[in-house]
């Protein structure tokens, strides 16, 4: 007669994630590699909009430090020429000095000057949701990794379960050497699942929140651009004679 504790023994050896995977019936070994290449992927995310938002955040940081030196309206600072052409406070930058400088010639009047500001700022603003959509790209997928992940596995689960009664059933046998793998590989199934979406649910939160961090400062700094563009202006009206608002 076998030894209970040895076949049990023996059973556990093959109840490893590789074992189980490769013992699983075709539709739980999809499901399996779907999510395994939705968690591969969702990494991927993670990581580059992590390291790329800390990139950003110094950078700002010392973006945001060189405004208290002086920041021109009228041509780009040193800072910012020489700061990456992709960087988000670059682009907000540069499109409102462009646009104050395609409007150099029409500055004469109170009006003018006011339409000028106005411009500025819709410029700005258009370049920051720009640039905030594309730090927001992806990160929809993620809520989908976490939002679907979780039922994928449990259908995979759902459906190992039933071939394991299935099994029980052709076989006759209840024993837990009889049961045991096909149960294993039905809840591996929803391990994998829990694996994709927890990462998902967590960093999405997380990064969205950065975003919007960062984007408060990107509208503190287009708030000073036109602070600083309103002053000049209206030392400029002064300068023509013009009443100053």
């Amino acid at each position: 007669m076998s030894d209970p504790v040895t076949g049990a023994a023996v059973a556990v050896q093959h109840l490893s994630p590789w074992q189980l995977f490769l013992q699983a019936d075709i539709i739980v070994k999809s499901v399996m590699i779907l999510l395994v290449i939705a968690s591969a992927w969702g990494w991927a995310v993670i990581l580059d909009k992590v390291v790329r938002l800390k990139i950003l955040e110094r950078r700002a940081s010392r973006l945001v430090a060189s405004i208290q030196e002086g920041l021109p309206v009228a041509s780009l600072a040193d800072s910012f020429a020489t700061a990456s052409p992709n960087d988000p406070f670059v682009l907000v930058y540069k499109a409102m000095v462009e646009e104050h400088a395609r409007s150099a010639d029409l500055v004469h009047t109170e009006a003018q000057r006011d339409g000028l500001q106005e411009r500025v700022h819709r410029v700005a603003q258009l370049a920051s949701s720009s640039a905030l959509e594309q730090l927001h790209s992806r990160l929809s997928g993620l809520a989908t990794i976490g939002a679907v992940a979780p039922f994928v596995g449990l259908f995979g689960t759902v459906w190992g379960i039933m071939n394991s009664f299935q099994g029980i059933a052709a076989s006759g046998n209840t024993s837990l050497a009889v049961v045991a793998p096909g149960i294993a590989e039905a809840l591996f199934a929803t391990a994998l699942g829990l694996v994709a979406a927890i990462p998902a649910v967590i960093f999405y939160n997380r990064i969205g929140t950065d975003i919007g961090a960062y984007g408060k400062k990107l509208t503190a700094f287009i708030g000073v651009f036109e602070i600083e563009l309103s002053r000049q202006l209206a030392k400029r009206g002064d300068r023509n004679g013009l009443r100053v608002a």
